[in-house]
């Protein structure tokens, strides 16, 4: 029994430990700077950059020499035969007589040398599997930047569920003691029982609000480990709070920065793409020219009755050939001529969507700079008018409970209290959500 107990409090033991090694702490630029070396995408693309490399070497090992070892063991169960003219031997004419040609048991071993000495779709293919690795180490980047973006979207969500409860569960308490307040005062008699009614729908509200706002929070939690490639169920804190992101992220130097198309990780892909249809109309016509190979081949080959190659009294005949293949294209019926066509249009297609990435591009920067000025200004209004909302839902409660105003003027002024708190937390998380976007358009490095 005593054995059951201290494994049982070993093992609390180790999941509490255990629990408390999967907490972390992240400001926004150590979760940034985690996810880009743990995140599923990064780890994913950077098996591709390995995997890319593989195949450049697979590729390059077909231009260089092949060697291959073959050994070939025969037992013929029953003997082939073969028929000779039986005059040979002095019998009748019009006869055969039943010989066989080959011992009961062979073997032959033999090692082969192959090298291509020209093929001009292998220089292709290598020129192509090579730009298949920049494109895999473009996507990367590109991967990076996108990954980025997605953490600080997820760390603001996080940010805005935890402030968005802050104020709701403020908001209630305040409107508790309102409605605890209007009871005693409808008691004796200075009120009425609307009122009362009016308060306890808006404390509702508030409280069915908070639990979802609360839920998403859980969401919202496991949606951040999710982008940082954690267990969604680590526990995370954060040391980042939304004001300071918010005022930090602030920068309208970003607005007048030059956009350079030719330096973005998507136009450079297009870039690629381009060069791949141009190597794949480079292959096909290739295809038209000779391919030379050589090898040069040595074996050895035992004859015997019975089983006798592992004695020293064996006898080896020994062999070698050297030889060089030249095969020469002469006519495909059109058919090499045809895919040619085919890559050539793919090739004009690949222009086509390089011009498009361009403009795409431009577009893109501006459309990002415009959403960013204005969430820099979204966001200046919002402070402003938040303060301004507290001022007056503060002198409606007042009034109300004076007797000067009635409890609809008073859940006016909450409800756009309560709107503007909202509208306030949701411009800082697009201040810090369109700079990210701002970013990845002008293809700012991860710093």
């Amino acid at each position: 029994m005593k054995k059951i107990i201290l494994v049982c409090i070993s093992t609390c033991f180790f999941l509490i430990t255990n629990a408390q090694d999967k907490t972390m702490n992240l400001s926004l630029k150590e979760a940034i700077s985690f996810a880009i070396e743990n995140s599923y995408n990064t780890k994913a693309s950077k098996n591709d950059i390995k995997s890319a490399n593989k195949k450049v070497w697979e590729t390059t090992t077909i231009g260089l020499p092949q060697i291959n070892g073959t050994i070939d063991y025969q037992n013929w169960l029953k003997q082939q035969i073969s028929l000779l003219p039986a005059e040979i031997t002095g019998g009748t004419p019009g006869t055969f007589i039943p010989v066989t040609f080959s011992t009961k048991q062979n073997i032959n071993a033999s090692v082969t040398l192959k090298q291509l000495l020209f093929d001009g779709s292998y220089l292709v293919g290598l020129q192509a599997s090579r730009t298949y690795l920049k494109i895999s180490k473009q996507a990367n980047e590109k991967t990076e930047l996108l990954t980025r973006e997605a953490v600080i979207n997820a760390y603001g969500n996080v940010l805005v569920s935890e402030n968005s409860i802050t104020i709701l569960e403020g908001n209630i308490k305040i409107l508790e003691k309102n409605l605890s307040d209007a009871k005693k005062i409808y008691e004796n008699g200075f009120n009425e029982e609307e009122d009362i009614e009016q308060l306890e729908i808006t404390l509702g509200n508030l409280k069915s609000q908070l639990n979802s706002v609360k839920r998403m929070k859980d969401i919202a939690y496991k949606m951040l480990n999710l982008s940082l490639g954690n267990p969604i169920e680590t526990q995370l804190i954060l040391t980042d709070s939304l004001d300071s992101l918010a005022e930090s992220n602030i920068n309208l130097s970003l607005v007048s920065e030059d956009f350079i198309f030719s330096n973005h990780i998507d136009f450079k892909i297009a870039e690629n793409d381009r060069e791949s249809k141009r190597l794949l109309m480079r292959l096909e016509q290739s295809k038209a020219l000779p391919t030379l190979s050589a090898f040069v081949n040595y074996g050895t080959q035992g004859y015997s009755e019975t089983f006798s190659f592992h004695k020293s009294n064996q006898e080896w005949f020994n062999s070698s050939l050297l030889g060089v293949s030249l095969n020469i294209p002469i006519f495909s019926s059109l058919g090499r001529s045809s895919k040619t066509a085919q890559a050539k249009i793919a090739l004009e297609t690949a222009d086509i969507r390089l011009e498009e990435t361009k403009q795409r591009l431009n577009l893109l920067a501006e459309q990002a700079k415009s959403e960013y000025q204005l969430s820099i200004e979204n966001y200046s209004t919002a402070k402003k008018n938040v303060g301004l909302a507290e001022r007056i839902e503060k002198k409606q409660r007042i009034k109300f409970f004076e007797g000067i105003s009635s409890s609809f003027d008073l859940l006016q002024a909450q409800n756009q209290l309560y709107s503007q708190q909202q509208n306030y937390i949701q411009s800082m998380l697009d201040v810090i959500a369109k700079k990210a976007t701002l970013e990845n358009a002008l293809n700012l490095p991860i710093k």
